[in-house]
């Protein structure tokens, strides 16, 4: 029996405190594990679960009750800050994630600059942070996270994402003052789900990455915008896990500059090497999604062991699951995180 609730140890593990095992998540946004599993035949699904509050709270508790990952993750995509911003959003099917539609803007010399509080103001962001706030009153124990879009993938779901990255370069004094107003609109509904009373704030940022940006773009706009948001949330006393996708090395010297308290990778990354190139780095992660997909459960208790022996501090998928994971496989990887190196 666990001495301490998963709410604590993942605060422990986010503070750099020991704790007795590693905490086992999946964050929600752009990690979220609502697959069809756990969603076939019952009341709480998606797509309805994307916009209504009862429904999107249900689905987040059956996800942690079903899967054994410790924590409520919302939202359920990275579509909810696009769409109050002014994109189009095709919602989904149970089976496939919301995706943006039509980004309202072909270049950053076009973009239109909405009202402060304008992603707090939209019903589905407004049912995100209800929905957050009522699974931390009904189960105090369990940490609940409230996903936000990075600055660079926000911004790249308003304007064309080809033409955004070429202007990050080419039309950089329009491209800073869009991502000004992204970021500062990402902090106000930051605000919004600190009030509404979240435990961690994860922000994913698929945009921002190495093998995209390079290091000095990196540099210029992610490190600078993403550390703008993490300001603003350890001002209110709430930790911050960063999400970055892709191959690392090539931005592991701008990794060391981010203001997070934990840093989630994707499955190529070697964790332990990035541990030792950074010491002080809180590791999450990266269990690969291909492998809870495809894998067999043994596969999946041999690939969960390999972490622990590294001594990552948070175990987490490596990305977005995909919904048609078996159930099977992610009960395999949280019950040997909660047990300890496994038998395959």
């Amino acid at each position: 029996m666990d001495l301490i609730s998963p709410k604590q140890r993942l605060l422990d593990a986010l503070a750099g405190r020991p704790v007795d095992r590693p905490p086992v998540i999946c964050p929600g946004g752009m990690m979220n594990a609502a697959v069809v599993e756990v969603m076939a035949g019952r009341k709480h699904a998606l797509p309805a679960a994307h916009h209504k509050a009862e429904l999107m709270s249900g689905l987040a508790a059956d996800v942690c009750r079903e899967t054994g990952f410790e924590n409520f993750g919302l939202p359920f995509c990275l579509t909810v800050e696009a769409e109050a911003l002014g994109s189009g959003i095709d919602y989904g099917t149970l089976k496939c994630e919301p995706k943006i539609k039509a980004e309202p803007f072909a270049s950053v010399d076009q973009f239109e600059f909405m009202p402060k509080k304008a992603i707090e103001k939209n019903y589905r962001a407004r049912a995100v942070v209800e929905s957050l706030g009522a699974l931390r009153k009904s189960e105090p124990d369990v940490p609940a996270i409230g996903g936000l879009t990075g600055p660079l993938s926000a911004a790249a779901s308003l304007v064309d994402p080809m033409a955004f990255l070429k202007e990050l370069r080419k039309k950089k004094d329009v491209a800073h003052r869009v991502l000004d107003y992204v970021t500062g609109q990402l902090i106000d509904y930051a605000s919004a789900l600190v009030e509404g009373g979240v435990d961690v704030i994860c922000i994913a940022d698929p945009t921002a990455t190495g093998e995209i940006l390079g290091p000095k773009i990196f540099a210029e706009y992610a490190v600078v915008y993403l550390n703008r948001i993490i300001d603003a949330i350890h001002a209110q006393n709430v930790p911050v896990i960063v999400h970055i996708c892709g191959n690392v090395r090539a931005i592991r010297k701008e990794l060391a500059r981010l203001g997070g308290d934990a840093l989630s990778v994707d499955s190529m990354v070697n964790l332990k090497a990035l541990k030792y190139a950074l010491p002080g780095l809180t590791t999450m992660g990266n269990l690969s999604t291909y492998i809870l997909e495809f894998g067999d459960e043994g596969k999946v208790i041999r690939a969960s062991n390999g972490l622990l022996m590294q001594n990552i501090d948070i175990l987490a998928p490596a990305c977005g699951l995909s919904t048609s994971t078996p159930l099977a496989n992610i009960r395999a990887f949280t019950s040997a995180v909660r047990e300890g190196l496994a038998t395959a």
